[in-house]
């Protein structure tokens, strides 16, 4: 199987939906981050691993308290996509922390800014 075929694809689909649902709503560590997003999943095209990247909406701490959690869940997450999931193996999941959202809700916000100071001077011209 090619590394970006659509079986590889769709799989990697099927393993973030199904990631996202049991941190959701099946983990009930106090450590992991309500605010827990999946933000992409790549299984090794043997079935055998699988990269889960991770965003969490906070602080430093709390993005190391979910990261420590899911590695300590990692078992039970497995047993749980084995249970879901109609693969020949169940990966090893590796969690890696992604700042990807934060990094866009920062952007987004320096971007609101430097419009809003824009309009500031605009209007402090025009009288």
């Amino acid at each position: 199987m090619k590394k970006n075929s659509v079986k590889n694809t769709r799989i990697n689909g099927e393993v973030q939906k199904e990631l996202s649902n049991i941190i959701r709503g099946e983990i009930k560590d106090p450590r992991i981050n309500p605010m827990t997003s999946v933000v992409s999943v790549m299984v090794a095209p043997d079935l055998k691993t699988c990269k889960a990247y991770i965003s969490v909406l906070g602080d430093e701490e709390s993005r190391n308290n979910t990261i420590k959690g899911l590695k300590n869940a990692e078992g039970y997450i497995r047993s749980k996509l084995a249970k879901n999931l109609n693969l020949r193996n169940t990966p090893e999941i590796t969690f890696i922390p992604d700042q990807s959202i934060a990094y866009g809700v920062t952007m987004s916000k320096l971007i609101h800014d430097v419009n809003t100071d824009h309009r500031n001077l605009e209007d402090g011209s025009n009288e």
